[in-house]
């Protein structure tokens, strides 16, 4: 019995060691193997990310804790090198021997890589790395901030060794600088001012003070396992770090910026860049997913800023307003009504945060006849970082850690409290938490039986093309019955109809920066701070904003489709089971799998299986 016992375990042994030789260094019998060997090659070299998703920390794996991204131009080429062999290896699989659920892993990931293989090759430096909304110089403080968790004495020396690597990434980042610099990719002068006075005020900030000092004494004292001597160390070893590392690396990059801006000017599109209307294309079909021309979004987003103001002018004139006006002179007048402002106080700006929350609570129980699968994470309102807040968007969100540790948060921008006008606080909400971005991200994260990277695959047109199209369902569903909220809800969908024209304009036809905004801010009557914080938005994420109107007409047209082919018995819940527990993908994949769907349900109706 002992010998056979020591016989089977000698097999299992051995077939473990094939099994993690085969999945490691060759390619893996099984494809979803080789999906997640890719997944966590590429989280691996990524350690904020894996601290972000915190999906290793449960099985006491922290190597990543202490340590940032490696942003150097050697690790570039290093992950363009890896990004071919997986694209190699990938289509060395027979596709047409693969189970649907395969191929359509197949399809989505093969999109993915030839699309992040095209970025990190020929496209590589047509960005800025350093600007007002997503830099190093802003995205350290609020992941530290945000993302490290700090519950136990190591993880707080993993924080601290983090602040001292900071001046290493900040070098490595700069290599890709000058680069940019040599190829005559240059940020516009406001977005190097905006810049600038972001960094000063930041090393201008007392040690004890700054964001990255203050989050690491609340997270200690939120933990309760720290002694007074303890934290007083710790707190002593950050405010040094902050002194001898982070400002000098700041100060370095001011002094970088400063003598920058004499080579800059203020053109706003990537068309200056070179081969610029090429990557303009090229950023198009990357944030849509999508072959589109700037032109034919140019025009579509003129037509629907029509037919939205449209029924936009209906309502109003029904409230007994004047109609001869443009919309957004009445709107941006609706906005400054007291009924729909809060006071400009710390109270009022608290009632905002509870009010948000209250909204999302509320929806979250009443979706029942359009959702039959929701998320088990949970979901909190917080306001943006005041160190950021006056460059930043008028609200984002962060997904929940995988381990189910820390919420989703729908982050709230309070800086201009006008722009937070009553009527189109549901609609954000909507939007950003559920039945939107949480609702969708969540589902994603939770599913099984998906390869890891389906989970998580950050497809712009799907993720946010879902959170417009869940404004709708949460009007559809009669949340929304106040006339002036379903105005919130249209003004919103008309937003997103004028970026697809201003981002076009900018980047394709040479708009300036002033006529974006001029546009923006007469059809929307959004207030000016939001209305320039957006375009300033789009000139640094060309193509980003027309992603969001592009995936929600997908998401109408999928579903219309879906609704004329199955008549009665289209089922409306089983429709966003589908598109929601598949994860975020490309567009084009998208429209095959509804097709499929709605062929595989005719089959079921007419075998009488509905």
């Amino acid at each position: 019995m002992k010998k056979l016992f020591a016989y089977t375990s000698l097999l299992a042994l051995l077939a473990g060691v094939f099994w993690v030789t085969n999945v490691i260094w060759f390619k893996p019998f099984n494809i979803n193997h080789f999906y997640d060997r890719v997944f966590f090659q590429f989280a691996l070299e990524r350690p904020e990310m894996l601290t972000q998703i915190h999906m290793l920390e449960r099985f006491g794996i922290t190597f990543h804790q202490s340590k940032l991204d490696d942003a150097s131009q050697a690790a570039s080429d290093e992950q363009l090198e890896s990004l071919r062999k997986s694209l190699a290896t990938l289509n060395s699989y027979d596709r047409s021997k693969l189970s649907y659920d395969q191929a359509l892993s197949y399809d989505v990931f093969q999109w993915f890589m030839t699309n992040a293989e095209q970025n990190a090759d020929r496209w590589r430096f047509h960005n800025y790395p350093v600007n007002q909304l997503f830099g190093v110089q802003n995205n350290f403080p609020s992941f530290m901030e945000s993302a490290h968790q700090v519950t136990s004495k190591s993880e707080a020396e993993d924080y601290i060794s983090r602040l001292s690597k900071l001046g290493i990434k900040f070098k490595q980042v700069m290599e890709g600088l000058k680069i940019r610099e040599e190829k005559g990719i240059i940020p516009p002068t406001f977005v190097i001012d905006k810049v600038l006075s972001e960094m000063k005020a930041f090393v201008a900030t007392a040690p004890q003070e700054n964001i990255l000092y203050k989050s690491l004494a609340s997270k200690m004292t939120k933990a309760g396992k720290f002694s007074e001597q303890d934290q007083s160390k710790i707190l002593g070893q950050a405010e040094q770090q902050i002194v001898q590392t982070i400002y000098p690396a700041y100060q370095g990059y001011i002094d970088y910026f400063s003598a920058l801006r004499a080579k800059s000017n203020n053109d706003a599109g990537v068309w200056k860049m070179p081969d610029g209307d090429e990557f303009y294309a090229h950023a198009l079909e990357s944030q849509t997913s999508l072959k589109v021309q700037p032109e034919t979004l140019h025009q579509l987003g003129l037509d629907e800023v029509a037919r939205i103001q449209a029924e936009m002018r209906s309502i109003l004139a029904k409230e007994g307003y004047d109609i001869r006006l443009p919309v957004g002179e009445l709107m941006a007048s609706l906005g400054e009504e007291a009924r729909f402002q809060y006071p400009d106080t710390d109270e009022g700006r608290q009632q905002i945060l509870l009010d948000y929350q209250k909204i999302i609570d509320e929806v979250s129980t009443g979706l029942g006849q359009y959702f039959s699968v929701q998320p088990t994470a949970s979901v909190k309102v917080e306001r943006i970082p005041a160190f950021k807040e006056k460059t930043a968007p008028g609200a984002y969100y962060n997904g929940p850690a995988m381990d189910g540790s820390r919420p989703g948060v729908f982050y709230a921008n309070l800086y201009d409290i006008k722009a937070t006008e009553k009527f189109g606080m549901r609609t954000l909400a909507y939007h950003e938490a559920v039945p939107g971005h949480h609702f969708q991200i969540s589902i994603a994260q939770e599913a099984k039986g998906l390869p890891l990277f389906r989970r998580m695959a950050p497809f712009t047109s799907f993720s946010e093309g879902w959170a417009l199209y869940a404004e709708r369902v949460a009007w559809e569903a009669g949340f929304q019955t106040d006339p002036f909220d379903n105005l919130g809800r249209l003004q919103a969908e008309l937003f997103r109809s004028v970026r697809l024209v201003v981002d076009t304009g900018m980047h394709a036809k040479r708009w300036t920066r002033e006529q974006a905004i001029d546009y923006m801010l007469s059809n929307t009557g959004m207030v000016e701070s939001d209305v320039v914080a957006e375009i300033e938005r789009y000139i640094v994420m060309p193509g980003q904003a027309c992603a969001y109107k592009v995936g929600m007409m997908k998401f109408q047209e999928l579903r219309a489709r879906a609704e004329s082919a199955l008549g009665t018995s289209f089922d409306i819940k089983a429709f966003h089971t589908l598109v929601l527990k598949n994860g975020a993908m490309p567009l084009v994949v998208l429209d095959r799998v509804v097709q499929d769907w709605i062929e595989m349900q005719k089959k079921d109706s007419a075998k009488g299986k509905v």
